[in-house]
């Protein structure tokens, strides 16, 4: 059995046919019941599920999917169900049906109530069934949830319903300018619907679900200003119920206002113009405006203040639409206005209220004044330099910065100004005297150029002291007088001299200086001569005539002087006497006459200061003898004979004085005899006494012999008697090329003095010649090198006049002439006539076509002179001739590709050797638009799927185009090359397509639109096509729910009928038309199940 609980209204008595089918299935149950007990009294389930949709009709029956009821046990039951709860309102019934042994519980609303139901006040109802056998005490419970469904029983309703808006007249396509807002209270699909215009409108759309308005069209205030819109809002259940009535309207008021947004803006780039200049541009003004139409176009740019002399003026000349140039009226007096103008510029725009730009500064400085200010490259110079410096001698380089063409540099005019000079060109300060320390150690210069103002730049020369000076001794000679008496170590004399240098140069030693060994030394500090050894005027030189030298401490030689000192010896009696005998014995006669010369004693004194004086000490007491004192002859005095002297033998001790000192007594013995005596009888005992003596004279004789030699020395170290001289590889000339950096060497000159010391040390100078101070020698190794850069195009020849000093006083000199050839190197960039270059074609030009020349130059020579160009940029575009510097078309030109190029075009020398110098000017190709672009659709074509129940008016698609060429050219229009009889439309300025007519899907599925853009180009316009595939998508109109007339329906079947054997045939309802009323059958449940079959289409039971 199949029971659909679809629509069903008021309970009807059972067809025959169904009462066939229950008598079947008693039989049934009556054979079941016999065998089995009762199952109890009890509703199949605790609680049901149904619904019921709101505002049903009196005597309309709930749908339950599953059966609600109690199965009897006892057929003869006679069950009733009653409602005890949960329908306070009274809208539900409920009643009983018995089909075979099952008594169904069917509830249904009340006839005769005027409530009904409104899911929106109470969607759902909890129902307490009680089911009872009448007569007997038997009761079941169940619960009924009855859940009520929706009807689309209410309209969408505005909330506000009347709205209004502002926007620009400027406002863009596509732009949302306000939404309304409707809501349904119904829920599922019953709450869905559509927003549109009543009215066909053109500049606006409104999305039929979100309710926004967007601008579909141009606005254009002159033509109105004021659009009144009327939005609808349709239930969509309506109109698939076919009721087209509105539930509601809401009316927009959309204000169109000619706002003019954005103030002009001022952008400036100064720009100093050349002197050759005929009418010179100061600055180049760009006034930029945001908005569109009028509002964004420029009525004026003018000269508020700053120039009270109307001396400028804007004018309207540049390659853009609002770009001016200022300019000068007459020609201005530059001198009065040295620091130039400041002009304050303004700008309005033709909007409406009119704006005007904020006040822009410009600057427009003197042509004539540097950008940068003059000044020294230093205030102040210190510099150091040698004492020694020659005439000639760098000192420093003043300059300004940056330097004037043709400026003259000067020394401010002083004392000690004159012992400098400075080359006016180049400001190279050299030495013109020689310095001296000893004179002053410190110059002050100032100096100044004729271009620079005020500018000074202050110049301290310092002297660095150099070992000019020679230590002169106080006094032309020394000499002093000493006794050979002093001690070893006492002090003679001292000699002092003076070095006027300082420091090292200044400090002073002594020296002697001798050939011979002398007894003296001296402290080489102090100066002091003592005695080293101890003096002997006997055996010495009376007086010694030595040199003492004085030397400072200079480097790399020594400054030193002579002085000749005496030192005479004085004779001391330091010596006794000597006796040149001693030890005398003779014999005399005893009748020795009185007076007669016995002997003779000779002693020698070699102080010879005094005569010696003899004297007998001992052995004389009688007075027998008489020695005289003065020759030492000893005579007798007394005679012998009758003296009565009894000894024979006398032993005189004699000794001789020189007044100050005794001899070393000596004895003569005298023994007296009688008889005749031989004349020599006496003997003594030599001392060599002279022979010492004289060995003492000769040594004397010799020291004073050697003494003399040294005074003939003369001193050659001191003179300063030969010239310098040039070393013979000196050239006469020496080619240099002009590349060659600063500092770098040239050669070396050689040059010699054969003298000594500082007398052949050798200076160098430049002494004339070098003009632009482009060169400079090393004062002390004769390096020529490069001071300043060269520049062969200014000066390619120079006389340079080498000279060279000696130390030596009288210092001597010596000069040479040296040729320098400067050659040329690769050293000038090739320069272009232009710091840029710009030409304007069209992007239609064709290929070779010249467009433009550049030309630079070199003022090199040769190969170094010669210029190619080429173009650096990586380009197909354009190429140069690489001789003549001609710029053609090379490819085809797109502006729309590339609307401008900016090329580096490069001009290189062909410099063979070295680095090729090169320079680069940037050239800038503006296209010219000509109209050569088909709009060209984003994307190419649509696909757009539509609702089949969209109302008209309706955006169903936005298309967009690009066509990147200008001005008419690049404005596109829409149009529909097949509307499908008007039922579409597309908006010719916005591509916006409009749904027309109503669309169906059950009678088109699918529309193919083509669409024309088109630009407004002349003489020629340009248009492309694009497809646009319009789906309908299928919206569900199945809106009732298929049922059976009948509860229930009866059949029957003989036992033993064969398969296949018809039953019968139900018949189910559906209110939809088409395909959404077609009706398919099947069984769903049922003890029957599996034994019977159903014809899906017919309904035909067969068993």
């Amino acid at each position: 059995m199949d029971v659909n609980m679809g629509r069903w209204s008021g309970s009807r008595l059972p067809p025959p046919c169904l009462a066939l089918l229950i008598v079947k299935f008693l039989a049934s149950i009556c054979q079941v019941a016999h065998g089995t007990a009762p199952l109890g009294f009890h509703f199949t389930h605790s609680t049901y599920n149904a619904t019921v949709y709101e505002n049903s009709a009196a005597r309309t029956y709930v749908n339950s999917q599953t059966r609600m009821g109690i199965t009897m046990a006892d057929l003869s039951w006679d069950i009733k169900y009653k409602i005890v709860s949960g329908d306070d309102e009274g809208f539900f019934k409920a009643e009983e049906v018995i089909i075979a042994d099952f008594c169904f519980l069917r509830i249904r609303t009340k006839g005769g109530n005027s409530a009904i139901l409104n899911r929106e006040i109470q969607d759902n109802y909890l129902l307490m069934v009680k089911g009872s056998v009448r007569g007997e005490d038997l009761e079941a419970w169940t619960k009924v949830n009855i859940q009520v469904l929706d009807m689309n029983d209410l309209r969408p309703l505005f909330s506000p319903t009347t709205y209004s808006v502002t926007i620009a007249e400027s406002t863009p396509l596509r732009t949302s300018i306000a939404q309304v807002t409707a809501t349904d209270a119904d829920i599922g699909s019953n709450g869905e619907f559509y927003y549109y215009f009543k009215n066909k409108v053109d500049l606006f759309s409104v999305h039929p679900t979100s309710g926004v308005i967007s601008l579909s069209g141009r606005l254009n205030y002159d033509e109105k200003n004021r659009y009144d819109l009327e939005i609808l809002a349709v239930d969509r259940g309506m109109k698939l119920y076919g009721n087209n009535g509105v539930s509601s309207t809401a009316k927009l008021y959309v204000h169109i206002e000619r706002i003019n947004e954005h103030a002009p803006t001022i952008s400036v780039v100064t720009h100093i113009p050349f002197p050759s200049d005929k009418e010179p541009t100061y600055a180049v003004v760009n006034v930029d405006d945001l908005d569109e139409g009028a509002n964004g176009e420029i009525e004026s740019v003018s000269i508020v203040a700053g120039d009270p002399l109307e001396q400028f003026f804007l004018t309207k000349e540049g390659k853009w639409i609002n770009e001016y140039k200022i300019k000068e009226r007459k020609p201005i007096d530059w001198d009065s206005f040295p620091y130039g103008y400041n002009l304050t510029l303004q700008a309005k725009d033709k909007g409406s209220p009119q704006k005007f730009s904020a006040v822009k500064l410009v600057h427009i400085g003197s042509p004539k004044k540097e950008s940068i200010p003059l000044k020294f490259e230093k205030e102040a110079y210190d510099i150091l330099i040698s004492e020694f410096s020659p005439p000639g001698v760098v000192v420093a380089v003043v300059k300004l910065v940056p330097e004037p063409q043709s400026v003259e540099y000067r020394i401010s005019p002083s004392e000690e100004a004159e012992y400098f000079k400075i080359n006016p060109n180049t400001g190279l300060i050299t030495t013109a005297r020689p310095l001296k320390i000893i004179e002053k150690d410190l110059y002050q210069l100032e100096v100044y150029a004729d271009k620079g103002g005020d500018l000074k730049a202050q110049v301290t020369v310092r002297l660095e002291d150099a070992n000019d000076h020679t230590p002169e001794f106080q006094q032309l000679s020394y000499s002093s007088f000493v006794n050979e008496s002093v001690p070893v170590g006492s002090s003679v004399l001292a000699v002092s001299a003076v070095d006027e240098d300082r420091g090292e140069n200044g400090y002073i030693t002594y020296s002697i200086a001798s050939l011979n060994s002398l007894p003296f030394t001296i402290n080489q500090f102090t100066g002091v001569i003592s005695t080293s050894e101890e003096l002997d005027f006997e055996s010495s030189p009376e007086s010694y005539r030595f040199i003492v030298r004085a030397s400072d401490w200079g480097s790399p030689y020594r400054h030193e002087s002579e002085v000749n000192v005496t030192i005479y010896i004085g004779n001391v009696n330091d010596n006794k006497p000597l006796f040149e005998k001693v030890a005398c014995q003779g014999v005399i006669s005893s009748d020795f006459p009185v007076g007669g010369h016995i002997t003779a004693v000779s002693a020698i004194d070699i102080d010879e200061l005094e005569l010696v004086k003899y004297k007998i000490i001992s052995g004389n007491e009688l007075g027998i003898f008489y020695l005289n004192p003065d020759s030492g002859v000893l005579q007798l005095k007394k005679s012998l004979v009758n003296s009565g002297i009894k000894n024979s033998n006398f032993g005189l001790k004699i000794t001789a004085t020189d007044g100050e000192n005794f001899a070393d007594a000596m004895f003569v013995n005298i023994s007296v005899v009688h008889g005749k005596v031989s004349s020599k009888t006496f003997s003594c005992r030599e001392t060599r006494v002279a022979q010492k003596l004289a060995e003492k004279l000769l040594k004397k004789a010799k020291a004073n012999v050697k003494l003399n030699l040294e005074d003939g020395f003369l001193d050659f170290y001191s003179v300063n008697r030969q010239a310098p001289h040039f070393d013979k590889s000196f050239p006469t000339d020496v080619k240099v090329s002009e590349d060659l950096p600063v500092g770098a060497t040239i050669l070396r000159i050689k040059a010699y003095d054969a003298d000594s010391g500082f007398n052949g040390r050798v200076l160098y100078t430049i002494s004339d010649g070098n003009v632009d101070s482009c060169f400079n020698i090393d004062m002390e190794m004769g390096m020529l090198s490069v001071l300043m850069p060269l520049d062969r195009e200014k000066t390619e020849l120079y006389l340079l006049n080498i000279t060279i000093y000696d130390l030596g006083n009288p210092q001597k000199s010596a000069w040479r002439l040296l040729t320098v050839t400067v050659e040329d190197a690769n050293d000038n960039k090739p320069v272009f006539l232009q710091d840029s270059y710009s030409v304007n074609i069209l992007e239609s030009t064709s290929l070779s076509t010249e467009i433009i020349q550049v030309e630079a130059r070199d003022k090199d020579l040769g190969s170094n002179g010669e210029v190619t160009y080429s173009v650096l940029t990586d380009t197909h575009q354009f190429a140069i001739n690489s001789s003549t510097g001609v710029v053609y078309v090379a490819d085809q030109l797109d502006r729309e590709a590339k609307a401008n190029y900016t090329l580096k075009i490069e001009a290189r020398d062909r410099a063979e050797s070295g680095h090729q110098q090169f320079s680069v000017v940037p050239l800038k190709v503006f296209l010219d638009d000509v109209n050569d672009c088909s709009p060209a659709f984003i994307p190419s074509s649509y696909n757009v799927k539509v609702l089949e129940d969209l109302p008209v008016g309706t955006v169903i698609a936005w298309l967009e185009t690009h066509d990147p060429d200008l001005g008419l050219g690049g404005q596109v229009r829409y149009s529909l090359v097949n509307d499908y009889n008007g039922r579409f439309e597309i908006d010719k300025a916005s591509g916006a397509i409009r749904l027309i007519k109503e669309l169906d899907y059950e009678k088109q599925q699918f529309y193919n639109l083509t669409v024309r853009a088109k630009d407004k180009g002349r003489p020629v316009s340009l248009s492309s096509l694009s497809f646009v595939e319009v789906e309908v998508v299928d919206v569900n109109e199945n809106l009732y729910t298929p049922y059976f007339p009948d509860f229930a329906v009866v059949g029957s079947v003989k036992e033993n009928s064969r398969i296949g054997t018809s039953v019968l045939q139900v018949v189910a309802r559906d209110e939809d038309s088409g395909r959404d009323g077609e009706i398919q059958y099947s069984i769903r449940d049922g003890s029957g199940l599996g034994r019977f079959s159903i014809d899906e289409e017919t309904g035909e039971f067969c068993f």
